[in-house]
């Protein structure tokens, strides 16, 4: 499969009164055509600020980029000029945010705000871009959506909202789909149905999704790779099926033993995992997770371990084997 887009060493920070927040630390990974990379972790542990600062949204101040690459179309997205980069905004890699009450205008039309990428970015007039309009917010599952592109974005339960939302990200076909959190302020009903639409729509229009989450039950139907973030590191990232199957960075383990399971028998006490996610003021020069780690050992505490290879397409950053509990 092609390689759609190749993120190398990227590195976010913020300036605050507290000092310099070590948000993102090196991240690397790539998005190959059609597939869908979930991105999963606690709050706090970079998803939001890695993909915000590919396609340039971190404010600045306080936020900065400070090193590495996102290559896209043989370019760097990081090095392009503001006016190149609205050029891909919307129209190639496209983004839903994580609450769409405040990501839509509320004294504008629904209408105006799906159209708009239509007319900015394919050149469509006015009359043009409402029909398309119209036609993406049926295919995304809004009743009478000819008639609904006058409605305001207050007129629309939270469900349909976010529908308008993808409807708006999807409309001028992008090649990308950045998803974040998407369904965290819905209910586990309307959380299903956008998950079953927007596999649906991956599918008919071929496109490539990063699905970034805190929720490994959500994952595990919806994406084919999954990487794990903690402390502004990706420290695990593997198959579905084999991260599921075989997990093997402890915070990882720590996850997956906090979901409740359908397919067990009998009682099973839901996994914690001790202690606070770590305070980023400072990059540390040991593993972010040790002090939370019931594996560590003492070379945990003096150098962070870069991500190895443990199986095929399986990378850990751990110097543990939490099957042996030895170290690698």
């Amino acid at each position: 499969m092609t390689e759609l887009l190749t993120v190398e060493g990227l590195e976010t920070q913020f300036r605050t009164r507290e000092g310099i927040v070590h948000a993102v630390n090196g991240v690397s990974f790539s998005l190959r055509e059609g597939e869908t990379l979930g991105i999963v972790g606690e709050s706090g542990c970079g998803k939001s600020v890695t993909v915000m600062s590919i396609l340039r949204l971190i404010p600045s101040p306080p936020g900065k980029v400070v090193a590495g690459k996102a290559i896209y179309q043989g370019k760097d997205l990081l090095k392009m000029s503001d006016e190149e980069i609205r050029h891909i905004r919307g129209a190639q890699i496209s983004m839903v945010f994580q609450d769409p009450m405040t990501s839509f205008n509320p004294v504008l039309t629904i209408g105006r705000q799906v159209a708009e990428p239509l007319e900015i970015h394919m050149g469509m007039s006015r009359k043009q871009a409402l029909e398309r309009a119209a036609e993406m917010l049926a295919m995304v599952g809004i009743p009478h959506a000819k008639e609904r592109l006058n409605d305001y974005p207050h007129q629309f339960s939270g469900g349909m909202r976010q529908r308008v939302m993808i409807a708006m990200a999807l409309v001028c076909t992008p090649q990308i789909l950045i998803a974040d959190e998407p369904t965290t302020a819905l209910d586990v009903t309307i959380q299903a149905q956008i998950i079953d639409l927007v596999k649906r729509l991956r599918d008919e229009l071929g496109m490539a999704i990063i699905w970034i989450t805190h929720d490994l039950g959500i994952i595990a139907g919806l994406a084919d790779r999954v990487a794990v973030m903690y402390g502004g590191y990706i420290i695990e990232m593997a198959q579905v099926d084999e991260l599921y199957a075989h997990p093997t960075h402890p915070y990882t383990i720590g996850l997956l033993g906090s979901l409740p399971r359908m397919d067990e028998t009998g009682h099973r006490r839901l996994v914690s995992i001790d202690g606070l996610p770590p305070v980023l003021l400072e990059k540390p020069n040991y593993c972010p997770f040790a002090p939370r780690c019931k594996y560590a050992v003492e070379h945990c505490w003096h150098e962070n371990p870069p991500l190895m290879s443990v199986a095929p397409e399986h990378q850990v950053a751990c110097w543990v084997d939490t099957q042996t509990g030895r170290e690698r």
